[in-house]
Formats: C-alpha cells, sequence, structure tokens
C-alpha cells in the first residue's frame, strides 16, 4: 500500500491500528466496558508489544475473522448515547471539562452579535451540562465577549475556569504584549469578566518586537499578585513555546486545530506540548463552521459581519472541493447516529488526552449538538477511515487571510 497515506500514517500504522481495533472489540465482547476518559488514542489505549512486518501481516489477517466472531460487540460499539457524561482533563495542572466553550461567535466575526440574553443563556446552558472550561479574549467584540462572560458566569463564578488574552493594541491597532501594556489591559479584563483573577491568561499572538522571555516575565509577576492564575500562548510556534516555558510555566497552547486543519501535526506544536505537559486548546474544532456539513457552494458569508468571508477556504469553490472530508464524517456518522460536528469533535479528543477543543456557539440546539460528542466512541477503523480520507485529499484555501496569517508565529 505505498503512497497511501502521507506523513506518520504509514502501512504499520494502519495495522496496527487495525489490530487494536480487533482487541477493542474483543474486550468489548467480553464485558469490558467503553467509558475509558481515553478513547482511542494510538499509545495510551491500545498499548502493543513491538512487532515484525511480517507479525503485522499475520495480525491483520485476522482482524476479518475477527469482526466475524464478535459481531453484537461490533454492532454496540456503533450506538451512540447522549448522555453527556463530562469527564476532566488536565491542561498541564489546570483540571478543566473535556470539552470547552468558546464565546467569540456569541459576540463577534460570525454574523451580528447575538443577544445578550441569548448569549448568556447559551454559556449557562453549558454550564449546567457540566462544562466548567471558558474561552473569550479582549479583541472579542471588542471588549463585549469578556462583559458577556463575566456577567454569565457571575452566580457560579468558583466553579469555572475562565480563559482570556492580551495581545493586541485596540486603540492604535496592531500587536502589543509590551509589559505595561499587558498589566494595564489585564486590570480592565479583570473588571469586564467581575473576577479577582483571570483561571489562564493567553498572549493572543506572538509580538515580534517583544522577546517572548519578557512577556512570560511579566505573567510571572501577575501570577505572583495573585491576579493571573495560569499562562497560554496563542499561534505560538514550537520555538517560542520553549523559550517561554524555560521563563514561566506555559499551562496551554490555543491553536486552530481539526479534521481539516492540521499545520500542529507537521511544524512540531503539537509534539513540544506533550514533551513538556502542556495542554492544547483547539479553537476552530469544527473548521469554523465548514465541518458541521451545512455549508455547500451557494453558502454566503456577509463580509461586514462575517470574518471567514474573507478567507479562501470559505469560497463557493473550495466549499464544494473540500466536501470529502464533509463525506467521511458523514459517513462514519451514519454508523453511530452522530452528526458531521460529533463526529469531529470526537475525533480531536480521540487524538490526545491533553487537547481540551473549544467549540463556540450562540445557538442551544447546537450546544447540546456538540456537548453529545463526548459520549461519542470512534473505533480504530472510524478513525483509520477519515485519516485515509484527509490523507488522499489536498484541502484548498488557505485557513486566514493574508493579513491574520501574518502575524501567527512561525519562527523556527
Amino acid at each position: 500500500m505505498p503512497g497511501l497515506f502521507e506523513g506518520e500514517l504509514t502501512f504499520e500504522v494502519l495495522v496496527r491500528r487495525l489490530v487494536a481495533s480487533l482487541w477493542h472489540v474483543s474486550t468489548l465482547s467480553h464485558g469490558v466496558s467503553m467509558n475509558n476518559p481515553a478513547r482511542t488514542t494510538e499509545a495510551s489505549t491500545y498499548p502493543a508489544p513491538a512487532l515484525t512486518r511480517r507479525d503485522l501481516m499475520t495480525r491483520t489477517a485476522l482482524v476479518g475473522a475477527g469482526l466475524a466472531t464478535v459481531p453484537m460487540a461490533w454492532a454496540t460499539t456503533s450506538q451512540h448515547k447522549e448522555t453527556n457524561t463530562m469527564r476532566k482533563r488536565k491542561l498541564g495542572q489546570l483540571e478543566v471539562s473535556e470539552l470547552g466553550a468558546g464565546a467569540m461567535s456569541i459576540s463577534a466575526n460570525y454574523g451580528p452579535p447575538a443577544d445578550k440574553r441569548q448569549g448568556i443563556a447559551v454559556l449557562r446552558a453549558a454550564h449546567e451540562r457540566g462544562v466548567t472550561f471558558f474561552d473569550t479574549a479582549e479583541v472579542y467584540g471588542p471588549f463585549t465577549s469578556e462583559e458577556l462572560v463575566g456577567e454569565a458566569l457571575a452566580p457560579f463564578r468558583d466553579q469555572v475556569v475562565i480563559a482570556t488574552k492580551f495581545g493586541f493594541n485596540i486603540e492604535g491597532g496592531g500587536l502589543n504584549s509590551r509589559p505595561e501594556h499587558i498589566r494595564k489591559v489585564v486590570e480592565a479584563s479583570l473588571k469586564r469578566l467581575r473576577t479577582d483573577r483571570i483561571d489562564l491568561l493567553y498572549q493572543h499572538r506572538v509580538d515580534p518586537a517583544v522577546p517572548i522571555e519578557e512577556v512570560a516575565g511579566a505573567i510571572q509577576q501577575l501570577i505572583a499578585q495573585g491576579k493571573v492564575l495560569h499562562f497560554g500562548l496563542s499561534e505560538a510556534s514550537a520555538k517560542t513555546i520553549r523559550r517561554a516555558h524555560a521563563v514561566q510555566p506555559v499551562t496551554a497552547v490555543q491553536t486552530e486545530y481539526s479534521v481539516m486543519e492540521r499545520d500542529v501535526e507537521r511544524n512540531g506544536v503539537l509534539k513540544t506540548c506533550e514533551e513538556l505537559g502542556i495542554g492544547f486548546v483547539p479553537w476552530g474544532p469544527v473548521g469554523m463552521g465548514y465541518l458541521s456539513g451545512t455549508m455547500h457552494g451557494g453558502t454566503k458569508l456577509d463580509p461586514k459581519t462575517d470574518f471567514r468571508s474573507g478567507f479562501d477556504r470559505f469560497s463557493p469553490a473550495n466549499l464544494v472541493a473540500n466536501q470529502p472530508i464533509i463525506d467521511v464524517l458523514k459517513r462514519v456518522g451514519a454508523r453511530k447516529n452522530a452528526t458531521p460536528a460529533q463526529v469531529s469533535l470526537a475525533w480531536l479528543l480521540a487524538q490526545k488526552t491533553f487537547i481540551v477543543p473549544i467549540p463556540g456557539t450562540r445557538n442551544t440546539d447546537h450546544l447540546r449538538e456538540n456537548l453529545a460528542s463526548i459520549d461519542l466512541q470512534l473505533l480504530t477503523l472510524d478513525l483509520v477511515e477519515i485519516d485515509t480520507v484527509f490523507a488522499r485529499m489536498q484541502v484548498k484555501g488557505g485557513r486566514m487571510n493574508a493579513d491574520q496569517m501574518r502575524i501567527v508565529d512561525a519562527t523556527v
């Protein structure tokens, strides 16, 4: 099967996954519980001894026969019950719900801002369903997203983790991560969020004019004062993460990551997080809405209120060209009574146990749909099917426009 897979999806990896899937099905047939919070990760859930290529070939031949002997167990794994049993994961030493809630789309960038009461209702509904991790930023709105999050979460502030971000010069334009600016905007964020501490404070974009060591030092001082509890980076390179972590431990890194956007698998960011014990928070986990399967070549985005309208990936031609990834999500979902969005989120949760996606929505129905993904178990064969389609296609269109990509850290 040479040339079928790109990157690390080699023949041996494929066969190991197939063998692991047989083991998984066999254990299910003997009454082993499916409620494994680690899900179907390659290394942790299915430990395997070293195998030769001949061993791999031999064991692969057994997969078909093995599946034939446990049809009832296979059927069981294909059923998805929406029980929403929220588990915990750790971003570094910070414990949060395995799925978070992004607040940006309520207040900005995905159409006109939602009604304030609607936004508060969605965030509180998320908490009622077990979400403890909420993400915002001063630049969303600007400022209105933090205000909304602060008001929505005030009644149960001590039960949740609030993450926000600094790094933009909102009044003058451009980036600003100078220590004096950080101290100033943190005070303003605390007021908008109606709190005395920020649980997780990210640098929103790396400022090339300010050494990352100075930024980390400024956050270290705020942590000593109790105004910030944990330090994060957003859209930072692997090298920058290491430099910052050497000064002040980084708790989490936030970068776009989804079934169709996998740069962090190739540029060392995900590997660095795993090596240093840093949590990873994918933004855009449903492909900025594309992986919901509801967009098509005729989808219209308002250039005045929807920032996706300027992204090449959302051009009519590319919405059509990237359809193969939607098709495989639908196929997998059809076997499990799940939507493409749910499969997308379950795929992320299955990659690493230190990954915590933060899907955003202003709609309670979509919230329930997203949260149902935590009970969706993807088999190794499901993951292989998705990865096979991805390896065969070339995703069309950049993930953001040229101006926004210019401020994404690519330091090597």
